[in-house]
């Protein structure tokens, strides 16, 4: 996969830049079978809850903010949700955390997912605190880790230290000015 080392973004244009050993290597009858990004973690952390994102660049990411949680990624929208995949995730608690756009495919795997893991929790935290223009690019959970605050979000940080705060914004109609 090639990123842009300028917006930590996949290079998709003019051409994706994804490739396999068996496609380069020209193996005929390949047999491959994917896997979750991150799987082998698994054995490693038994008990701790595990977090499922789109992207490897967002599981990479939020481990290092979010270190209490096994970060897996699908490789994709619709990726490894495939009930031979996911029997890793027999009786674990889980997390999903899709990108900005992907939550109706996303609530439909929570089936799949509730048969197979002891708990399935769906966050659509992205989708509540998003703009427009951040839906519009899809953002991913890394996207907002890695962001710097807006004032928008540096307000918000404030009132919830301050609750107080957000009865004077409403009492006297207070508007951010950036």
């Amino acid at each position: 996969m090639l990123y842009n080392p300028a917006t930590g973004h996949r290079v998709k244009e003019p051409r994706s830049y994804v490739s396999w050993v068996h496609t380069e290597l020209w193996l005929e009858h390949f047999n491959m079978k994917q896997c979750l990004f991150g799987e082998h973690l698994l054995a490693d952390y038994p008990t701790k809850a595990v977090a499922i994102v789109e992207s490897e660049k967002s599981a990479l990411v939020a481990s290092h903010f979010m270190p209490d949680f096994v970060w897996l990624a699908t490789g994709g929208i619709h990726g490894c949700f495939k009930a031979d995949t996911v029997g890793v995730l027999k009786n674990r608690a889980v997390i999903l955390c899709p990108d900005l756009g992907a939550k109706e495919a996303w609530l439909e795997k929570t089936q799949l997912l509730s048969s197979i893991c002891s708990k399935v929790v769906f966050s659509d935290k992205l989708e509540q605190c998003a703009t427009d223009e951040q839906r519009e690019k899809g953002l991913d959970i890394a996207d907002f880790l890695l962001m710097a605050d807006t004032p928008m979000m540096t307000l918000q940080k404030v009132i919830k230290r301050c609750p107080s705060l957000q009865t004077l914004v409403d009492q006297f109609q207070l508007e951010l000015v950036e």
